[in-house]
């Protein structure tokens, strides 16, 4: 099996798992090194669900070790851990990910994300948590600014759009840090760069948004994005229910303000 089969054969299995966009700004594409190695890394693009892929990703870097898909098995299996709602798996294996390439900014917002989400107002650690929350969100900013596409037939406009979203989730990390510490002015600043630059804005995110411009007394501003939240089609039941409260309390908030 040749050089040239082994990438293409890799390439199908990526596009078709739509996992793994290139979150990493090393230019050095990673390449497999015989059958038996793009047998494993199909195995880990094409398993079904979380535990398949963790399972896959360990298995890659347990029977390879010098597999050069190193850095991508440990971010599948940060990804795969996200979905689990394990952030300290998340953090653990992401950092594992950016150890192994310094430049995979993916990992780094997916640490910074995590940290957020898992630091509540009174952890005596709160502030060391979210100041290396923070640090990784414009760490990962500052490096997608100058990354170089993972190849050269991807258009540059497909390229600048990409680079968006990933910083739109590093606002968003940013946003979630902010939203903890109580500081809704900045928390409202940061969700909504989050939500303006992301190429499909998560109603979670919209709401989370709206929830600190009612804290920031922005009611007019966080009705509107309610609004879109409810009307997305792909937003959960619960984040429609969350939506549709907040409504209320924006509007009962207004009203008090207007009365005084």
């Amino acid at each position: 099996m040749t050089s040239s089969f082994l990438s293409k054969a890799f390439l199908a299995a990526a596009l078709a798992a739509c996992l793994l966009p290139a979150q990493t700004a090393n230019p050095k594409q990673p390449q497999p090194k015989g059958p038996k190695e793009v047998e494993a890394i199909q195995a880990m693009f094409q398993a079904q669900d979380p535990d398949a892929r963790i399972a896959a990703a360990n298995n890659l870097i347990t029977k390879f070790a010098d597999t050069e898909f190193k850095a991508t098995a440990f971010y599948i299996a940060a990804f795969s851990y996200q979905q689990k709602n394990d952030m300290d798996n998340v953090v653990i294996f992401a950092e594992k990910a950016l150890e192994t390439d310094p430049k995979f900014f993916g990992a780094q917002i997916m640490i910074a994300q995590a940290l957020a989400v898992r630091t509540k107002e009174f952890d005596l650690d709160k502030e060391e948590k979210l100041g290396r929350s923070e640090k990784m969100a414009k760490s990962a900013m500052e490096t997608i600014a100058t990354a170089p596409k993972p190849r050269a037939d991807i258009p540059d406009e497909q390229w600048e759009a990409a680079k968006k979203d990933f910083t739109s989730q590093a606002h968003e990390a940013l946003g979630l840090g902010a939203l903890v510490r109580k500081k809704y002015d900045v928390c409202s600043t940061e969700l909504g760069l989050a939500v303006s630059m992301a190429a499909q804005p998560d109603p979670a995110t919209m709401v989370r948004l709206a929830s600190c411009q009612i804290s920031n007394k922005q009611y007019d501003e966080a009705n509107a994005i309610l609004d879109k939240a409810l009307a997305d089609a792909n937003a959960a039941p619960q984040v429609k229910a969350a939506a549709t409260q907040l409504k209320m309390d924006a509007n009962k908030a207004k009203a008090a303000a207007a009365a005084k």
